[in-house]
């Protein structure tokens, strides 16, 4: 039996980009991957997240938003930590207990200045980039390990 990859995903807020990614992770990586999340200053997730989710299946119940350091001091190791930001990106240069860093950049969408309808297709058209580039990359994943 392979070992699960585990992956945290950190953003600014880990109200957004991270919290998406953790759910489309569990979601395309099935039982290959273990999947968290957490942010630099942790806000709560917001509610076009859940709704963007929900569109498609994904139940966001049992997330919430955690502070980086909730996976500080080595009682988890990594994998892979994954930024989702900018912020985060130049903010957590270091962050010793995950094996590899990759960083993902994705515009976010709770910044999105708009109506209602604006701001939920921002939030759906990134959505559809981290689930686009967590399908393509759980894809080289399964090849590389295999």
């Amino acid at each position: 039996m392979k070992r699960k990859l585990s992956v945290l995903f950190l953003c600014s807020h880990n109200s957004a980009r991270s919290q998406m990614a953790e759910a489309l992770l569990r979601y395309y990586g099935g039982e290959r991957f273990e999947a968290y999340s957490a942010g630099l200053e942790p806000s709560q997730i917001n509610p076009y997240t859940v709704r963007v989710l929900h569109e498609l299946g994904l139940n966001s119940e049992g997330q919430y938003a955690k502070d980086l350091m909730t996976f500080w001091g080595g009682k988890y190791h990594f994998t892979y930590l994954i930024t989702v930001c900018d912020k985060a990106e130049a903010k957590c240069p270091i962050f010793p207990f995950a094996t590899r860093r990759l960083y993902w950049p994705f515009e976010d969408p709770s910044s999105f200045e708009g109506s209602d309808e604006e701001k939920l297709a921002k939030f759906r058209q990134v959505r559809d980039q981290i689930a686009a580039k967590i399908r393509e990359w759980v894809r080289e994943e399964s090849t590389f390990q295999d």
